[in-house]
């Protein structure tokens, strides 16, 4: 049989040339089945038992139409509910018609309630108290106006009462004053001026003026009564004696911006009733303060800004569940940006990573550092790299806490700017002088990141963005990025997770729950999809089971005390005492905006005996401050228990 002579190599290439017409047209005619057909094959895999082992699981949680609010603020309560707070949510519109919204959710029943909310608690601080009631102090007293938004020259006057007699004095909104030139203004709201005060100095009596600020307006608009220099101003409608010694004073008056103003409110929430219990008042307004809770029980609140918009300079104040009121700590002056990430280490002084949330001063206060609260000195923690980049950064006091180490991970420049990294370091704390070392990259430059810590040791990440709120980076109309890592401390290594269906950028928040799931929620991107239109806030809510959860049996405890105290052991029954591997205290979290002081996990010594496992409390109050936490025990294979609640005194 004759052999058919085989075609030349430039016969074969046009033969085939011609067939990818057809084959392309083929393709695009059946494009929506060959994409159905894949998402479907995407469906199967990520749903295998084999590949949630390996990479988890994530699920929407259906949330009723009633409970979908905008999540600035999350904290996992004693009850093992989850606290959701929005106030006003970012909105504008809410904040003027006086809406303000939280909800609690149960994972256990999946069931939502509403909360009272008496004021806008969007963006003010928090942190758990000794006995589990979540303290919330601050938000927001006005909202930011823009420019172009502002046809009013307007600032803030002092009005100073160089009078000792007499009382103090109380000027109505609306009351007129005169600058030099005769230009008029009138004050924003009701403001009351104390009497000047009389003191003795080398022998003769001295009289400092009593004063108070307020806003004011311009009474005509236009940029005719813009001031840009300090000056005086009369009060109108007073006598000729109190004209003396009643004047406003102001550094300038313009059109320029109005950044959000501070509240000074204060609430501890009850995790038991589900309402607000209203407490003192902070000495000083704050928006976007943190609430660092120290291991005496009182509570320090530092950074912020004012009412009128103004960075505190250092005001810090601090807070005593006892009397529930605030009192001013000028001992301890200290300059953050706002939203400082403030961790209490074992020697019991507060250790800023450096990771902040952004307004503030482009270099003042923002080097991290080791800050002794009983003498107010601050140790200076170098060899951050990327050191400009940590504003929205995450940082976490790696498990177990007993090691000292807090991890920083990504962050991006001061401001809105594009530029970010996918940098890590970490600072070991135990040492007299620590440093940052270098840790391993992130997948890509983040902003915005989640890290929570897990009962088996590792740091769950996910969400994040690297552009500024979702927006452009690189070309890309929105930057979310829909990935997941866990990171092993004990390895030093990343490694991939399932990745989300939402994508998780500003007002961001993920949480460790009792049954060793991850909750995520909210997002306020500042574009849409197609990086033209204004974004809308993300309020589908997420959940991740980690690969532990589909490892086979888990262990349980039945039984033992709900208090403990630090430096005793204590012992609880479990039917899986004989392959109990470890048990960790992991303090639940409060966390927004990427900053959560709150969770640490501790390594508890343990002892087996049979249907019994012994656990050790470690004695330092720095390394186990006062509070309620969740214990979980994890078996030979990395499973860990459901949680049961203990109180740690």
């Amino acid at each position: 049989m004759n052999r058919q002579p085989q075609p030349t190599l430039a016969r074969r290439l046009l033969r085939g040339l011609a067939v990818l017409p057809a084959a392309a047209a083929v393709l695009a005619a059946n494009r929506p089945i060959v994409v159905f057909a894949a998402d479907r094959y995407h469906q199967f895999q990520i749903n295998s038992r084999d590949y949630k082992a390996e990479y988890g699981h994530w699920s929407i949680l259906p949330v009723p139409a009633d409970f979908r609010i905008n999540a600035i603020h999350a904290a996992l309560l004693s009850t093992g509910k989850v606290l959701i707070v929005a106030g006003s949510g970012n909105n504008r519109q809410n904040f003027e018609a006086g809406t303000f919204k939280t909800i609690v959710w149960d994972p256990a029943s999946e069931k939502f309630s509403l909360v009272p909310t008496p004021t806008d608690l969007f963006c003010g601080g928090h942190t758990f108290l000794a006995d589990g009631k979540l303290l919330i102090a601050g938000g927001t007293k006005s909202y930011e106006v823009l420019p172009e938004n502002i046809r009013f020259a307007a600032g803030v006057m002092k009005i100073k009462n160089e009078s000792p007699d007499g009382g103090p004095r109380v000027f109505k909104k609306g009351t007129r004053l005169i600058a030099p030139g005769g230009k008029r203004y009138a004050t924003r709201t009701d403001v009351t001026v104390p009497a000047a005060t009389k003191m003795q100095h080398a022998g003769q009596t001295m009289v400092h003026a009593g004063e108070a600020e307020v806003w004011v307006d311009a009474v005509m608009p236009g940029d005719t009564e813009v001031i840009t220099k300090p000056a005086q101003y009369r009060i109108t409608g007073l006598s000729a004696l109190d004209s003396r010694n009643l004047y406003g004073v102001a550094d300038k008056i313009t059109r320029e911006k109005q950044e959000y103003g501070g509240d000074d409110t204060s609430y501890e929430f009850d995790p038991r009733t589900e309402r607000y219990v209203r407490t003192g008042n902070l000495t000083d307004p704050r928006w976007y303060p943190t609430l660092a809770p120290l291991p005496s029980g009182n509570v320090l609140a530092v950074s912020g800004l004012d009412r009128f918009g103004r960075m505190l300079p250092g005001r810090n104040e601090v807070y005593s569940p006892r009397t529930r009121r605030w009192t001013a700590a000028p001992r301890l002056t200290r300059v953050f940006p706002t939203y400082p990430a403030l961790f209490v280490t074992r020697d019991e002084r507060l250790f800023f990573s450096g990771s902040n949330a952004g307004y503030g001063s482009a270099t003042e206060g923002r080097t991290p550092g080791l800050w002794d609260l009983r003498n107010n000195r601050f140790q200076p923690v170098p060899g951050l790299q990327d050191a400009a980049m940590t504003e929205t950064s995450a940082s976490v006091l790696l498990p177990p806490a007993q090691r000292q180490r807090v991890m920083i991970l990504g962050g991006g420049a001061v401001g809105d700017s594009p530029v970010s990294t996918a940098r890590t370091a970490i600072a070991d704390l135990s040492v007299r002088k620590p440093v940052y070392v270098p840790g391993p990259d992130l997948p890509q430059p983040t902003r915005y990141l989640n890290a929570v810590v897990l009962p088996d040791d590792t740091v769950f990440t996910t969400g994040g963005s690297t552009g500024y709120r979702g927006g452009p980076y690189r070309g890309n109309k929105r930057s979310d990025l829909l990935t997941a890592q866990m990171y092993d401390p004990a390895g030093n290594a990343f490694r991939t997770l399932a990745a989300p269906t939402v994508g998780r950028n500003y007002h961001s928040e993920a949480l460790l729950l009792p049954d060793g799931r991850v909750v995520t929620m909210g997002s306020d991107p500042i574009y849409d999809r197609s990086g033209k239109n204004p974004g809308t806030f993300e309020e589908r809510i997420e959940i991740y089971s980690p690969p532990y959860l589909f490892h086979g049996g888990r262990p349980a405890i039945t039984g033992g005390p709900a208090e403990v105290t630090r430096g005793t052991s204590v012992a609880y029954t479990s039917p899986d005492a004989d392959r109990i591997q470890t048990a960790r205290l992991v303090r639940p979290a409060a966390v927004t905006h990427a900053t959560d002081v709150d969770q640490r996990s501790i390594a508890l010594e343990t002892h087996h005996a049979p249907g019994r496992v012994t656990v050790r409390i470690p004695k330092e109050r720095g390394l186990v401050p006062s509070g309620w936490y969740m214990l979980f025990v994890t078996d030979t294979k990395g499973v860990p228990s459901p949680a049961i609640w203990v109180h740690v005194s």
